[in-house]
This record gives C-alpha cells, sequence and structure tokens, in this order.
C-alpha cells in the first residue's frame, strides 16, 4: 500500500508533522452565529449543555479542567450563571 492509497490525509513527506487544525475556531465561530441568531435560548442551551457536561465529567473524577477557570467547580458556577442569565433575558424578550 502506498502512501497515497493509505489512510487518513496525505502528507508529501513521511516524516512531516500534520498541520495543526484550528477546530475549535470553527466550534467557537458556529456557536457565535447561533447565539447570534437563536438569542438568550441559546446562550441558556449552551450553558445547560455544558453544565451537564461538566457535571459529568466532576462526578466521575475530573477535578481540574482546560477551561481558562480551571477548577471544575468554579466552571459549573460559572455556567449555572450563565444559565440563569439566559433564561432571565429570553423571559424579557
Amino acid at each position: 500500500m502506498t502512501a497515497r492509497e493509505g489512510r487518513g490525509v496525505y502528507y508529501e513527506e513521511a516524516t512531516r508533522q500534520p498541520p495543526h487544525d484550528p477546530l475549535n475556531l470553527c466550534i467557537v465561530a458556529t456557536v457565535a452565529v447561533l447565539t447570534w441568531l437563536i438569542g438568550p435560548w441559546a446562550v441558556t442551551g449552551f450553558a445547560v449543555l455544558g453544565f451537564v457536561g461538566y457535571w459529568r465529567a466532576w462526578r466521575k473524577g475530573l477535578r481540574r479542567s482546560k477551561c481558562w477557570l480551571r477548577d471544575t467547580r468554579l466552571v459549573l458556577m460559572y455556567l449555572a450563571v450563565l444559565a440563569a442569565v439566559g433564561i432571565v433575558a429570553a423571559l424579557q424578550t
């Protein structure tokens, strides 16, 4: 099997490192567009989704996050506040 027939992405040199894929930037842009279009309901939805994910991870033992806040409890509080603010804003519109 040659490199061109192989699995994955083809690179000209076998020893060359694959370029960095800025997938996170695409995800952030998509979330920003959805939030802009849907408004406070999107903020509430993403905050609740994040809270549920971090809650499950915390229950399984995650105590330090890659999030800027680092401490999982702080991340949970931040997401809970975002969800509450989103609900208040959505009900006022």
